[in-house]
């Protein structure tokens, strides 16, 4: 499918609107409840792509997974020894999440198995995560290029390193800390900045013992997952796009509910804020192990700012819509350090720049980030490249476009934000999707 979106200028945000679950704790809780023993029933699921993706994968490896229905769904742990042998390739679609992190968990069984993805997961990066499971004694044979398919030979005698990683990723950290789980010893895992810890916040949540060490975590072999119950946050990488899109119309006021303020998570929010961004944090409180509030936000006269270089982590998905937000501001927007955001679901730094330069907006890509001096910008055709987060950020940018943005190849938004068009056009903005 290459569906597209075509979006008439101008228009306002506004009402309240719940976007879908967090795509970070849906996974997780998948990966999770199935390892666990006793059932785990989970709220708020988002049903996207990517995490359906997840969980057909642990329904090929023997697991009993009902729904979703409105959300919820029920999985039937197997306990950490209870995977059966799948009977076929474990097709991640569009899901680095799934790949690398099933890398770490299924690399510890005691069988074979093999992961793929759609053709654009199979041109991402793979050996960032193989390598250091191999370490640890996995046996995982990417393709040509370090890229998938992964083959990978089981190993139920894998051991605890010491890894001190070179690049922040918590999809690395999150692979190893898996494996960690089947592996005799001690897996410590040292950040060389924080990253979202998803992952620590859930194993806690099942009773599994996880200890933090400044910026070191670590897990010990031969535990037990207990079943829980998990109520998923609205994804703040969603909510994103509410917030730049309210940001740069006039006379916007919306707010969005329920959204998932993990500490690790929330640079997204501190970067609007040193822009100018009128953000407010409404209500916090905890769900399901994880911080939540509900955010309002009215259209502010932005700035371009210099991003703080510690903050990269924290927003490493929301730059897309952060570009927008920069092409909006008053002056030079300088990013620097982002260069693991050429290996996302697209290089991110280039068609994101070469997206603004379609429309009329002025950037400049570099090898670790981007400078994007704000200004008026016309309008014109976006090729997405599949990669959704994209997609929804063009969309956003027609709110203050002089004429039409016409956005390519966005069926991929459905990995997120199932019904992206529908809420984006009960919260105010002018777009039509095109088969």
């Amino acid at each position: 499918m290459t569906a597209s979106y075509s979006v008439q200028p101008g228009g306002r945000l506004g009402g309240t609107v719940r976007v879908p679950g967090d795509k970070s704790v849906s996974h997780r809780s998948i990966i999770l409840g199935s390892i666990a023993t006793g059932a785990t029933r989970i709220t708020g699921f988002l049903e996207g792509e990517d995490a359906l993706a997840t969980m057909n994968i642990f329904r090929a490896l023997g697991v009993r997974i009902d729904g979703p229905t409105a959300g919820e769904v029920a999985v039937n742990g197997v306990g950490l020894r209870g995977l059966r042998a799948p009977n076929t390739v474990l097709d991640c679609g569009n899901s680095g999440t799934s790949m690398r992190l099933l890398a770490g968990l299924l690399a510890a069984q005691p069988f074979d198995c093999e992961l793929t993805g759609d053709a654009s997961l199979r041109k991402r990066p793979m050996r960032r995560v193989a390598e250091p499971l191999a370490a640890m004694g996995a046996r995982i044979e990417p393709a040509e290029g370090g890229r998938p398919p992964l083959r990978i030979r089981g190993n139920p005698s894998l051991r605890g390193i010491d890894y001190a990683m070179p690049v922040a990723s918590a999809q690395v950290k999150s692979a190893l800390l898996l494996a960690g789980l089947y592996a005799s010893g001690t897996t410590r895992v040292t950040e060389p900045a924080p990253t979202r810890d998803h992952t620590e916040r859930m194993l806690a949540a099942f009773g599994y013992a996880v200890r933090r060490d400044g910026a070191t975590v670590s897990v010990s072999g031969g535990g037990t997952l207990r079943a829980t119950e998990i109520a998923v946050p609205a994804d703040v990488s969603s909510a994103a796009f509410f917030m730049v899109g309210a940001s740069i119309a006039p006379e916007s006021d919306i707010t969005l509910e329920a959204v998932g303020v993990n500490p690790t998570r929330t640079g997204v929010i501190e970067i609007l804020r040193r822009m100018g961004a009128d953000l407010t944090v409404l209500e916090p409180r905890e769900l399901g192990g994880e911080p939540v509030a509900d955010i309002r936000v009215r259209s502010a006269d932005l700035q371009g700012i210099e991003i703080p270089r510690e903050l990269v982590p924290l927003a490493i998905d929301e730059f897309p819509a952060l570009f927008i937000a920069a092409a909006n501001a008053r002056g030079r927007t300088v990013l620097r350090g982002a260069e693991e955001l050429r290996v996302k679901e697209s290089d991110r730094i280039q068609v994101m720049a070469d997206g603004l330069a379609a429309i009329g907006a002025q950037a400049e890509p570099t090898p670790d980030g981007m400078v994007i001096d704000g200004g008026a910008y016309a309008g014109g055709v976006v090729d997405s490249h599949g990669d959704h987060r994209i997609a929804m950020a063009f969309a956003m940018a027609a709110l203050r476009a002089r004429a039409k943005i016409v956005v390519r190849d966005c069926a991929n938004v459905a990995t997120s934000f199932p019904g992206f068009v529908e809420t984006s056009r009960r919260a105010g903005l002018p777009i039509e999707e095109l088969a």
